[in-house]
């Protein structure tokens, strides 16, 4: 079992930065890939942002060049830098932790871009 606590979202006017964190406790070891989804109202989750355990990672093409997924190995600890937030930004963003064949997720936060 993994357990999944995330922390940073809330409300940003158009243009703003934000940094959502994931902390990952439990069965840490052999984690396949750690990374952030999102859900806007009445659409799929879909990738944000994600690592690899082959050491790539990966990016929706909405967000690259302005989102940026950094980890702390020593804290287990997953970080999504947000920043030139877009009103399309807005969703629910989830932490995500696959070890094969188990999905984990986070509770959800709350990011909403909105002047």
């Amino acid at each position: 079992q993994v357990h999944l606590v995330e922390s940073g979202g809330g409300l940003v006017q158009p243009g703003g930065s934000l940094r959502l964190s994931c902390a990952a406790s439990g069965s840490v070891f052999s984690i396949n890939a750690m990374g952030w989804y999102r859900q806007a109202s009445g659409k799929q989750r879909e990738l944000v942002a994600a690592f690899i355990s082959d050491g790539s990672t990966n990016y929706a093409d909405s967000v690259k060049g302005r989102f940026t997924i950094s980890g702390d190995n020593a804290k287990n600890t997953v970080y999504l830098q947000m920043n030139s937030l877009k009103p399309e930004d807005t969703a629910v963003y989830y932490c995500n932790v696959f070890t094969s064949p188990f999905d984990y997720w986070g509770q959800g936060t709350y990011v909403t871009v909105s002047s």
